[in-house]
């Protein structure tokens, strides 16, 4: 996201005493009892200062207002990758001055006393990960009259910044095993203009005349004015679904697994899952095909097929907004799959649930790559029970990517190794069986 995020918030407020007020009577009225007591006079004189401040303070109650907040974070412009953003805090209230609670990154990160005017409290974060983050958040109040009156804590001002991945270049990416578009730069299965040579054909009605191979016509013709055509193979688009699995955000280190540690867990899959979305949908578009994108879980996101530069943005700022799914059931739909589609499932496959969507499409004849998200795991500070129990889930992960390629999917794994490289033996292995298949 290069363009910048605004919050704002309105909060009416009311005023409350304080134990200033208080305090500054006790104070008033104990001075000026031990002047008395004590013949100082120089003590009344300032206990009565300090009694009339008091009683201005509690007669002067401020009026009723509004509190106005805005945060606004724009991407600074001397990092590449986003990977820092400023911010700006702007407060608005009839009053001394305005305390703010910051939190940055969902932990209290200061606390500031700012006058109200033209001026601006600034921020700046670093990312460690990609997709949605709460970049600020504010808690406001409000002071007047030297803390005599307060208002009350204003709600919680958040900011979300949704961080774009850096995508990988692709050179080549697995198509359909069955193109059925007419246009776009694969080689289909049926006759027509851009590809490669087919066969030589009589000519027959529909063909152009600009096709007639004269020199085929005068060695093969049988019959005076049979002509003989030279046909190529149809240049055809395919569907390409990115189906996206938030189930589980698991990070490099495994000892964080379980725990919701963004600080210490290093690259999470997520991080690599959207990296991986954006990537792959970026090759496709560049390559003329369309592209639909679907979340694996309860309400996720869904982007309909579509092909272009404005597909491309849309589904940049989709795959940038994804983030871990905070509903405890596993995904419980099934989207609905063009015809003719290939689809990139992209997860951890720890549970069944992806590799039987994955299983399931495969059955229904589409060709489908899992993508394995899962960053290399370190093992670093684990006991001996907990290394034992990462190892049983890796082989059972193991026996899935098994069953998978038993089913004639193709498993890429996205951290280890070069996905790039994977990705073109899938493409030149699929290219075989369409051979076989014609």
């Amino acid at each position: 996201m290069t363009e910048g995020v605004r919050a704002t918030s309105e909060v009416p407020v009311r005023w409350q005493r304080t134990p200033v007020t208080a305090l500054g009577l006790a104070g008033a009225v104990l001075l000026a009892a031990a002047g008395v007591a004590f013949s100082r006079p120089d003590l009344v004189a300032v206990a009565l200062p300090l009694g009339l401040a008091t009683a201005w303070a509690l007669a002067r109650r401020p009026a009723a207002g509004i509190l106005r907040l805005a945060v606004s974070a724009r991407a600074a412009s001397d990092v590449p990758h986003e990977s820092v953003v400023a911010g700006e805090v702007d407060a608005a209230l009839a009053a001394d001055w305005v305390q703010l609670a910051v939190d940055q990154g969902g932990l209290r990160t200061g606390l500031a006393d700012v006058e109200p005017g033209d001026g601006r409290l600034r921020t700046r974060s670093r990312l460690r990960h990609t997709g949605p983050t709460e970049l600020t958040a504010l808690t406001a109040r409000g002071v007047d009259l030297d803390g005599a009156w307060v208002t009350g804590a204003s709600p919680r001002t958040a900011l979300t910044w949704n961080a774009v991945p850096e995508t990988v270049p692709l050179q080549q990416l697995p198509v359909a095993l069955r193109l059925t578009g007419l246009h776009g730069g694969h080689e289909g299965a049926r006759p027509g203009q851009g590809g490669d040579f087919r066969d030589i054909h009589p000519f027959a009605p529909g063909d152009e005349l600009r096709r007639v191979d004269w020199r085929a016509t005068a060695r093969l013709a049988r019959r005076p004015g049979d002509l003989l055509v030279r046909r190529t193979q149809a240049l055809s688009d395919s569907t390409v679904v990115i189906a996206i699995d938030t189930a589980d955000d698991l990070g490099e280190a495994v000892v964080t697994w379980g725990t919701d540690d963004p600080e210490h867990s290093g690259v999470t899959s997520l991080d690599l899952a959207r990296q991986a979305a954006l990537s792959i949908a970026t090759s496709a578009v560049q390559a003329g095909d369309r592209v639909a994108y679907h979340v694996l879980a309860p309400g996720g996101r869904t982007v309909r097929a579509g092909a272009g530069a404005r597909q491309l943005a849309r589904l940049r700022d989709v795959i940038a907004a994804t983030g871990a799914s905070d509903v405890e059931v596993r995904y419980r739909r099934t989207p609905v799959i063009a015809h003719g589609s290939i689809v990139f499932v992209l997860s951890t496959f720890f549970d069944g649930a992806a590799a039987e969507l994955a299983t399931r499409w495969r059955a229904a004849g589409h060709a489908v790559v899992a993508v394995d998200v899962l960053p290399v795991p370190h093992a670093d500070r684990l006991g001996r029970e907990q290394l034992l129990a990462m190892r049983t889930v890796l082989a059972e992960r193991d026996d899935v990517f098994a069953e998978l390629r038993a089913t004639g999917i193709d498993v890429v794994p996205w951290a280890a190794g070069s996905p790039d490289t994977a990705l073109r033996i899938a493409a030149r292995g699929q290219r075989r069986l369409r051979a076989v298949r014609r």
